[in-house]
């Protein structure tokens, strides 16, 4: 199994945006967190999370992003569960997800995004979100609109979760790591 310096390494090389080195710091957090309530590995969940979009500066299209990550993933000796999570977060590919790590890898992914986006609101402070403010700001939609609502939902869904204690577990996981995220 690869290192989380090995995937830092990874990661860095090829993604230089902070906002996206963030994004991979929070669903992290988020993987490490679920791994942990699940029984899951949490290295294994956290490294996944780490390395979900490291692709996506260098191909953002939905035809390369995560395909083309996962041909460089495989060639670096990652497994194929971490592999086939990461392929899987994304509905666009096809792949199924089929492990609790790549549902919850979905599930964590964009929810990640509005949890900070509401944190960057509310004076950079992680520790100001409430659930409720995370839920108002899910009806909003010119809020944070990269955000796919739906996929938000469904990922709940997929892991078997109320929506308001996933956005509640992803607000606990992401106050741990605020300092990284720029919180």
């Amino acid at each position: 199994m690869k290192t989380r310096d090995n995937a830092w390494t990874l990661l860095t090389e090829y993604t230089k945006t902070e906002g996206l080195l963030r994004h991979a710091l929070a669903v992290e957090a988020a993987m490490r967190h679920y791994a942990r309530q699940r029984g899951g590995d949490e290295e294994k969940w956290a490294l996944t999370g780490l390395l979900h979009d490291f692709d996506y500066e260098r191909y953002p299209s939905l035809e390369d992003h995560p395909t083309k990550g996962s041909e460089i993933l495989r060639r670096e000796g990652y497994p194929d569960d971490v592999i086939e999570a990461i392929l899987g977060h994304g509905n666009h590919t096809g792949v199924p997800r089929q492990s609790d790590m790549a549902k919850v890898l979905f599930a964590v992914d964009e929810l990640s995004g509005l949890v900070v986006a509401v944190a960057m609101v509310k004076g950079r402070q992680m520790n100001l979100v409430e659930t409720r403010s995370v839920m108002k700001k899910m009806k909003d939609k010119a809020f944070a609109r990269g955000v796919n609502r739906d996929d938000v939902r469904s990922g709940a869904e997929e892991i078997g979760v109320p929506l308001e204690e996933h956005v509640e577990a992803v607000i606990e996981a992401l106050k741990e790591v605020a300092p990284s995220l720029g919180l």
